[in-house]
């Protein structure tokens, strides 16, 4: 199964060979990989949640947490690497394990598109086993990375030494085996942003046929064609699914195969629970029923099956209570819970965030109250700021607030699509606003994402008179470029 481990912010390339203590090569090649003996302790190595590590004999101990979906759920690895376009690299390493395992070792970008040029799945005994996997470089950067993905099994400690990676043209003998077995660690380390299903795709995908790129297509002619191609259309963003798809298993399959096939990572918005936007009215409608939604959903997790995918599920459904009475709220956390359970048990290569609104609607014990009886513990975590403008920094606080409220244990996402200027307080397609950061893993967030579609209207208001929700406009596309 491919999984997610691609984009994320850690998944450059080159895992690293060292030779064994017992051997010094003859005549050493320049070593990419820093303190692959660990004779300096675990520095500059990190390791990802459900692990931990420590130094033990001479070698790297690394405990995995059992019951982990997938092999990114449970990661080590050093980024900083250096690698040459065309040069040819050996990756190699001693290892073993506590019981027989299977893990995956990949060298590429550590920052997006995450590009990989080496990815390999090795199995692990309990004997010492040395490994190498030479490559050819398709990269040129400072910026790589090597990693070792050890989860989506039991638990079990996995071993490893000797980690080095050398250009193949320096020639260096092979090193000696060992065999030595170490205690299990006990210490943990920083999460890195590079896990999940970033790290198995070569960064995000570009929707071809997303809103602005449509009208770019068709508007070829048109003076602002060319600026809302390079500052819109060209980037990565979510693609939204509702009612408006007729079917919606097959638009999904076909929008995550077509993503699978450029070897990216799509975005997905769930957008069909019925009574949706219920304080706002602009973007209304949804399943009639709880029943016909929990059919839509359910055929919606089938459609990603095991590919890698980011899905935010249902945007403001949880901001809207006040607009809803008790029974309303009851049927829609019944209705989000299930979908919680569909993703996680239908569509396993997806990391699902259910939205928790934004920092100036609901305050973050309250929000985290409804994530939690909505399922949220059932996926990765939630989502913040979707179509909405507040700054990076105003939702990562407040995205916080929220995480330390539900124990600390979800992780989320920001919509950065229009949050360049941050927000004046009005949410329907108000003047003044601007572009944020594209999509990439990592920056205060487990990831920044263009959920809202830049150039998308909000609605029939602010400096789009006349444009209904979800219909595109070029001139709010130029204002969101230029900020005004």
């Amino acid at each position: 199964m491919r999984l997610l481990t691609r984009v994320l912010a850690i998944t450059a390339s080159a895992a690293t060979v060292a030779t064994a203590a017992a051997a010094t090569p003859a005549s050493a090649a320049a070593e990419l990989v820093v303190n692959g003996t660990f004779a300096g302790g675990t520095t500059p190595w990190w390791n990802s949640a459900d692990t931990s590590m420590a130094v033990s004999g001479g070698r790297l101990q690394v405990k995995v947490t059992g019951g982990t979906a997938n092999a990114w759920d449970a990661m080590i690895g050093q980024n900083a690497i250096t690698l040459a376009k065309g040069k040819t690299y050996t990756l190699s390493f001693d290892a073993s394990a506590s019981a027989p395992a299977s893990a995956v070792t990949t060298v590429q970008l550590a920052a997006s598109p995450y590009t990989r040029t080496l990815t390999k799945t090795f199995s692990l005994g309990t004997t010492s086993k040395r490994y190498s996997f030479p490559f050819t470089s398709t990269l040129a950067t400072t910026g790589g990375q090597v990693s070792f993905q050890l989860g989506g099994g039991a638990g079990y400690t996995f071993s490893v030494d000797d980690v080095s990676l050398t250009e193949a043209s320096s020639a260096t003998p092979a090193p000696t085996p060992t065999a030595t077995s170490k205690p299990t660690p006990t210490t943990t380390a920083t999460p890195k942003p590079g896990s999940g299903p970033l790290a198995q795709t070569d960064g995000f995908y570009v929707d071809p046929d997303s809103n602005p790129a449509t009208w770019v297509r068709d508007n070829s002619g048109d003076s602002r064609a060319a600026r809302i191609r390079s500052a819109i259309s060209s980037k990565p963003m979510a693609r939204w699914f509702g009612n408006w798809n007729s079917d919606i298993g097959s638009a999904v399959s076909s929008y995550v195969a077509a993503a699978d096939k450029a070897g990216k990572l799509p975005v997905l918005v769930a957008y069909n629970i019925p009574g949706r936007d219920a304080c706002g009215g602009h973007s209304g409608g949804g399943a009639g029923t709880e029943a016909a939604y929990k059919t839509w959903i359910s055929a919606f997790a089938s459609g990603i099956g095991n590919r890698p995918a980011v899905v935010v599920i249902e945007p403001d459904s949880l901001g809207d209570f006040g607009c809803m009475s008790d029974a309303a709220v009851q049927e829609r956390n019944r209705m989000l819970t299930y979908a919680t359970q569909q993703f996680r048990d239908k569509a396993t290569g997806t990391w699902a965030y259910l939205d928790g609104g934004n920092s100036g609607w609901v305050a973050a014990g309250t929000m985290a109250t409804r994530l939690a009886n909505a399922g949220v513990r059932n996926i990765r975590g939630f989502s913040v700021n979707v179509s909405n403008y507040y700054t990076t920094s105003e939702s990562a606080t407040y995205a916080k607030a929220v995480k330390s409220a539900l124990g600390g244990t979800a992780t989320f996402v920001i919509d950065t699509s229009r949050n360049g200027n941050g927000s004046n307080g009005e949410w329907c397609n108000p003047a003044g606003r601007k572009l944020g950061v594209p999509a990439q893993a990592g920056g205060a967030a487990e990831m920044l994402l263009w959920v809202k579609v830049p150039g998308d209207s909000d609605g029939n208001c602010g400096i789009a008179p006349g444009v209904p929700a979800g219909q595109f406009s070029p001139a709010i596309a130029v204002r969101l470029i230029d900020g005004t």
